[in-house]
């Protein structure tokens, strides 16, 4: 089976990556559907054939970020070897993909009146419980990972869902910790530390 993408393929692929650069520059308010096919080079009639408005773009767009991460913390565990190099492949590479991709979540919401700005935050509400779930299942392989190893001592289901709350929670901490900060040496000592006292509680 041919993975040659379609000429309907490049067309979705340019419309976002059009989308995207504008959203970062300007902010969602202020983008149209007449700018992101200004930026292409073509009628606006011709993104209506792929999204039916800016608000599917917009979903779109930030659905491929939220991927790319969600892909590129599960290499990074899959690459790691041992329990403890996984969970810290996990908080380093959400935090370190976060923080390259912080400029365009950043300018999304500038401009926004009180209703634009409302159904944003629903929109984001929508985006953070999808993150929240994948999340939790790389969380779940990983630790089940280290029980069948025995590098971890056995939960129950229950405690195990409680850990991974805990451990999700945490790296959201985090995140918003060194959102503050402008030099991002200090993201890899931070999670190495946490890293060793989440694996001082989990292990016997």
């Amino acid at each position: 089976m041919s993975n040659t993408p379609t000429k309907e393929d490049v067309m979705q692929q340019q419309i976002l990556a059009a989308a995207k650069k504008l959203f970062q520059v300007y902010g969602l308010a202020k983008v149209t559907m007449d700018d992101v096919a200004k930026e292409i080079g073509k009628g606006r009639s011709s993104l209506y054939y792929y999204y039916k408005n800016k608000d599917e773009i917009f979903d779109a767009v930030v659905m491929i970020e939220i991927r790319e991460m969600l892909s590129a913390m599960a290499n990074g565990i899959h690459q790691a070897s041992g329990t403890q190099e996984k969970l810290r492949a996990f908080f380093l590479i959400k935090l370190e993909v976060l923080r390259e991709k912080r400029v365009f979540f950043k300018m999304l919401d500038v401009g926004m009146d009180a209703d634009a700005l409302s159904n944003f935050n629903k929109a984001k509400i929508v985006h953070h419980n999808f993150i929240i779930k994948q999340e939790s299942i790389l969380l779940s392989q990983l630790l089940s990972y280290g029980i069948k190893n025995g590098e971890l001592k056995k939960m129950s289901e229950s405690e195990m869902k409680t850990l991974i709350f805990v451990l999700v929670s945490s790296v959201r901490g985090l995140k918003r910790e060194l959102d503050l900060e402008t030099d991002s040496k200090n993201i890899t000592p931070a999670v190495d530390m946490f890293t060793r006292m989440a694996m001082n509680g989990l292990r016997f």
